[in-house]
């Protein structure tokens, strides 16, 4: 007999996005393998809208949003780029904080924290308190990705450590550790090891073959960042051949005019959009893929034999990219490009050797993190 609405296990799923896309579309995916799994999911997001994200089926609590009021992520504004002031954000804590009391889940999930989003502890560190003080008291999950910021201040890995220990019940790490070991960027792993559960990395299921197709394809995630990118890319258009099609991709969060000066710029045989939910299936029927070195769309793109240029984030002293697309290149998987000093010569020249490169051979990593977390997940819950 199919389990009753009031009988499925509550789910409270807390995502911060502050500047990219890429935490919510990861945490969306999981919900949504929650949802086919039984589980009645609320996802509480604290970023500005992203179309297509949570997805349907899945409730949604929007707390106000706050950005990241610059690329290193020491500050926190609003959807109006106004710094967020003690006001603002005691608001914000006390809404996340009575959906908790009123939802009284059975299990929560909070993504990145503590091993990052460390600009929210105004509000999760009384999430926490408020776990500790339930009765029932729920099962307490950390999300998080594979590879982790370095370069931390000293001191935070030990306070990681202790939240961990004092709080959570499981670290989920999404990725897959013949790849990369949260030991790899996080020196403390060995004191929180029984903690961890890996569930492989979270993709999009397989898409489809694609409805329109294109021979390059440049993406700039959420586009809050990679100006720099696309301008290399549109003029690198210019260079090459005038048969080959290309699509730009400049997220929702590119500034409308930065995406006008690319419009007025635009030669003939380039396309551009803000956002293509059909993206994973556009890039099984491109040849080239120019992009950041992000974790979903390093998902994507291991589904394809597209040939695969990146070009990490590494504005604020971010590491997570560069780590990824160098275990990649090592793959032989990509190749990499510096997002300083970034040229459309440099672009074109890049282009043209992957034109004429192998197609990349498929690749035996788990892309079945989805699935996998709402199953360890289901398995600690009973």
């Amino acid at each position: 007999m199919a389990e009753s609405f009031m009988s499925m296990p509550r789910v409270f799923f807390y995502v911060q996005h502050l500047l990219g896309i890429g935490h919510i579309a990861r945490a969306s995916r999981i919900a949504g393998a929650l949802v086919r799994d039984g589980f009645d999911v609320t996802v509480v997001t604290g970023g500005l809208p992203v179309p297509g994200f949570p997805g349907d089926g899945i409730r949604t609590i929007a707390l106000p949003p706050v950005v990241a009021s610059n690329a290193g992520f020491s500050g926190l504004a609003d959807h109006n780029g106004v710094a967020a002031d003690e006001a603002f954000l005691s608001r914000r804590r006390d809404l996340l904080l009575a959906a908790f009391r009123e939802l009284a889940p059975d299990v929560v999930i909070i993504e990145a924290f503590p091993f990052g989003r460390r600009q929210m502890r105004f509000e999760l560190l009384p999430l926490l308190e408020a776990i500790e003080k339930a009765n029932p008291k729920p099962k307490l999950f950390s999300s998080v990705r594979d590879i982790l910021q370095q370069n931390r201040k000293a001191g935070r890995d030990e306070e990681t450590v202790a939240l961990v220990r004092d709080h959570f019940d499981g670290v989920l790490v999404h990725g897959d550790p013949s790849f990369v070991r949260l030991e790899d960027t996080f020196p403390l792993t060995s004191d929180i090891a029984t903690k961890i559960r890996y569930t492989g990395m979270v993709a999009a299921t397989r898409a489809a073959e694609p409805e329109e197709t294109f021979d390059i394809i440049a993406s700039a995630g959420g586009g809050a960042v990679g100006l720099d990118l696309l301008r290399a890319a549109n003029a690198a258009a210019v260079m090459l051949p005038e048969n080959l099609r290309w699509l730009l991709i400049s997220g929702p969060n590119l500034p409308e005019g930065d995406y006008t000066s690319l419009v007025n710029a635009r030669p003939p045989n380039v396309t551009l959009s803000r956002f293509r939910r059909d993206f994973p299936s556009l890039l099984r029927g491109a040849r080239v893929s120019i992009s950041q070195a992000g974790y979903n769309t390093v998902g994507d793109l291991l589904q394809t034999d597209c040939r695969s240029i990146l070009v990490p984030f590494v504005a604020g002293g971010e590491t997570e990219q560069t780590v990824r697309a160098e275990r990649l290149k090592a793959l032989g998987l990509a190749e990499i490009l510096p997002e300083v000093a970034l040229t459309p010569e440099i672009v074109a020249d890049a282009v043209r050797a992957a034109l004429v490169a192998p197609r990349v051979a498929s690749v035996p990593l788990d892309l079945d993190g989805a699935d996998k977390t709402a199953a360890i997940i289901r398995s600690m819950t009973g």
